[in-house]
């Protein structure tokens, strides 16, 4: 759970600090950050993709979960129902909604969240979520200077959701198996570095629709596929 506190306090301290200067902050700035973090999260996603020697797997994987992820059309309903919670939420002013369920949906419908919550329950290794705890504090900061405080009750989201995903996970047996943690790691870092690419704005690329590969990565191994 290490990695999902520091989440959490990442996203509220960054949504205070938002409140109180992001106003002042030059995009410059807030551009420079954003463009080293992308190239933090491409190098930590490579080495992750890198990390397990067999690339069949995790390619084959990638290549399923992206057939399966544009069937089901998963980022343009994860985008849906960030629409759904706007359209629903009124905890106060309407940018107070806007602000919760916009910064929900970006910190916990990524890879980084399903993969380092994985590795942090099995492994008790926090350092994707870490890096994650980096990403989200940044753009905690240039979310609440402009929707207000509901940013910040956002931490709520990644503390209740991401940290009862790293508490199943530590309770699953099967994903604590070397060969599933390989598969995971390797199919999931090629998903980080995606995030990666998409932060340095080199191309955009739909990542929503890649995340089925980490379960097609979990399943392929459990039937001996891998």
């Amino acid at each position: 759970m290490r990695g999902t506190l520091v989440n959490a306090g990442a996203v509220l301290g960054g949504s205070l600090l938002g409140l109180r200067i992001g106003p002042r902050l030059p995009d410059a700035l807030k551009g420079t950050l954003m463009q080293a973090l992308g190239l933090s999260v491409l190098v930590l996603g490579l080495r992750m993709a890198l990390s397990g020697g067999d690339v069949l797997l995790p390619i084959g994987c990638l290549l399923l979960g992206g057939v399966t992820g544009e069937l089901l059309d998963i980022e343009r309903r994860l985008e849906g129902l960030g629409e759904w919670l706007r359209d629903r939420l009124r905890f106060g002013s309407e940018t107070f909604a806007e602000g919760f369920a916009s910064a929900s949906l970006l910190y916990l419908t990524g890879a980084m969240m399903i993969v380092g919550s994985i590795r942090d329950g099995t492994l008790g290794d926090p350092t994707t979520l870490y890096v994650k705890a980096l990403l989200d504090g940044v753009a905690s900061v240039a979310l609440a200077s402009s929707l207000g405080s509901g940013v910040a009750f956002s931490a709520l989201s990644v503390l209740t959701v991401q940290g009862g995903i790293t508490l199943l996970a530590s309770r699953l047996l099967f994903l604590q198996r070397p060969d599933v943690l390989a598969a995971v790691t390797a199919t999931g870092g090629m998903l980080i570095a995606a995030i990666g690419i998409n932060l340095l704005e080199l191309r955009r690329l739909r990542t929503g629709n890649l995340l089925p590969a980490v379960f097609y990565a979990i399943a392929a191994v459990l039937l001996g596929l891998g």
